[in-house]
């Protein structure tokens, strides 16, 4: 897969220091360019839908991964000591924001929570480090549609005794998952909405 991104600056220093918000612009192109689809698609909370994100494609990128880190890392809440997600689509979002954070000397634990108990040794819930009871938790997600599966992240989390203290998506549907957190008590933000999304690509289409 070659050239995915034609203005995507395929570059680690670049990347590395460039503004966040011409940051932002170019991982909104990444976005447009490899994740968005088309089509006639059932999501994963079982409606249909007339289009798809594969946030995989940006979060497994390896400019992309980088970005996400760098931007997500600014919206994590100064007292969180930990950013969590349910594998599999957070799994690299978590894992570059602990990167980038650690790179930033803004170090944070990264915890995968699995959808079903480990089937040997401990039967964890939640890989990674231990953290002290009453520890602050983020999560993140890569695409919210009605917001049900990170908050079994949450549950989780909370299970294992930590607090959670919002939630992070990367692209918000606005299918009411928002609402939904609103409605939790968890405070919820998003880098792109799907009218960002939406915009862009015809943009795209057009050039």
């Amino acid at each position: 897969m070659t050239n995915i991104c034609q203005s995507f600056p395929e570059s680690l220093p670049t990347i590395s220091t460039m503004d966040l918000a011409a940051l932002r612009q170019q991982l909104l192109d990444l976005f447009c360019q490899v994740a968005y689809q088309e089509g006639d698609f059932v999501l994963s909370s079982g409606q249909k839908a007339s289009y798809y994100i594969n946030g995989k494609q940006v979060t497994l990128h390896p400019w992309g991964g980088l970005a996400v880190g760098r931007i997500l890392l600014p919206l994590v809440p100064p007292e969180t000591q930990a950013v969590a997600g349910l594998t599999l689509g957070a799994d690299p979002i978590v894992t570059a924001v602990s990167v980038v954070g650690a790179l930033e000397n803004r170090p944070l634990t990264a915890l995968i929570v699995r959808k079903e108990t480990k089937g040997h040794g401990t039967r964890a819930y939640i890989e990674g480090p231990s953290l002290p009871e009453g520890s602050a938790v983020t999560v993140l997600e890569d695409v919210v549609t009605t917001g049900q599966s990170a908050m079994k992240a949450v549950d989780r989390l909370r299970d294992a005794g930590y607090q959670v203290n919002g939630v992070i998506a990367l692209v918000d549907r606005q299918q009411g998952g928002a609402e939904f957190y609103q409605q939790a008590g968890l405070p919820f933000q998003s880098v792109f909405t799907i009218p960002d999304l939406q915009k862009r690509w015809a943009e795209l289409q057009q050039g």
